[in-house]
């Protein structure tokens, strides 16, 4: 992976490490909390949607629109289930397992669907991390008031699967199919809220709440989201899928490490060593 893309990734890494922070602190948020980060990011990226539309060289095609039907219908299933995930289970348990379980799927379906050969260093990058994340989110005890560790691990990896599958359909999307990545993800940003909106609009007294309770964590979401996905859409263009996905799995050690030294949970020398597995597999990519 060149200079350039694995610095994209890494950026994403930081960026969706914050986001994830902010979404947990939401509690019951459910539906009306994806939808309203979803409406922010999309008032966000409207401009900039029409102006690319404007000045961008390509001519738009019908396939564009079906590639941002597609992805957003991904996104919105990926949205709900991880704040269930949220709302049952740990950060601890749920982001680890859905991040580690979403590239393991990803790299994968990359070499036996897109044919993509990444390489001996490539994949046993991917393995390094991938073992790593598991490493960070096993050991210990794990509590949650309503569901336990069961259900986060049961909701992460339903996450997990959720996220290779939009994975591999943005890869094919910016790559095989040319699709400018701020089109393509601005378009997705607005059909996801015009999709959420009839369920949510009919309780607006919920809404209220969720807005009077939340907007700092709405608008914290719905910067950083979209910035954090763009960056892995313009390395997707640089760099194989089988290599950016578990690339941008870095956030795993941000958490990991803001775990023990912010929030004080336990485990501390356990997902030290997890960091460093990743970081190990981080270099191994880097030098595909």
């Amino acid at each position: 992976m060149n200079l350039t893309a694995l610095s994209l990734v890494l950026g994403a890494a930081v960026l969706h490490a914050g986001w994830n922070f902010a979404a947990k602190r939401v509690r019951r948020g459910g539906a009306a909390f994806v939808w309203a980060y979803y409406t922010a990011a999309s008032v966000l990226l409207l401009p900039a949607l029409v102006i690319a539309l404007v000045v961008s060289d390509a001519r738009p095609t019908w396939t564009w629109l079906v590639a941002a039907l597609v992805t957003a219908v991904l996104h919105i299933g990926y949205g709900l289930v991880l704040q269930r995930g949220y709302d049952v289970g740990d950060l601890s348990v749920v982001y680890p397992v859905a991040r580690g379980t979403g590239p393991l799927l990803a790299v994968t379906f990359a070499v036996l669907l897109l044919h993509e050969r990444p390489g001996p260093y490539g994949l046993a990058g991917a393995a390094l991390i991938i073992a790593g994340v598991f490493a960070i989110s096993s050991g210990g005890r794990q509590r949650s008031a309503r569901g336990g560790l069961t259900a986060g691990i049961l909701y992460g990896v339903a996450t997990g699967a959720l996220i290779a599958a939009y994975t591999l359909w943005d890869a094919y999307s910016v790559t095989t199919l040319a699709v400018p990545p701020l089109i393509y993800f601005g378009a997705a940003s607005v059909l996801q809220s015009l999709f959420l909106a009839p369920q949510v609009l009919r309780r607006p007294e919920q809404l209220r709440l969720l807005w009077k309770e939340n907007r700092r964590e709405i608008w914290v979401v719905g910067i950083l989201s979209p910035m954090a996905y763009l960056l892995v859409l313009f390395a997707m263009q640089l760099a194989p899928v089988s290599l950016v996905a578990p690339a941008r799995e870095v956030s795993i050690v941000l958490s990991g490490l803001a775990a023990w030294l912010v929030l004080g949970e336990a485990n501390a020398r356990r997902r030290l060593v997890g960091s460093a597995v990743v970081l190990a597999g981080i270099i191994a990519i880097a030098l595909a």
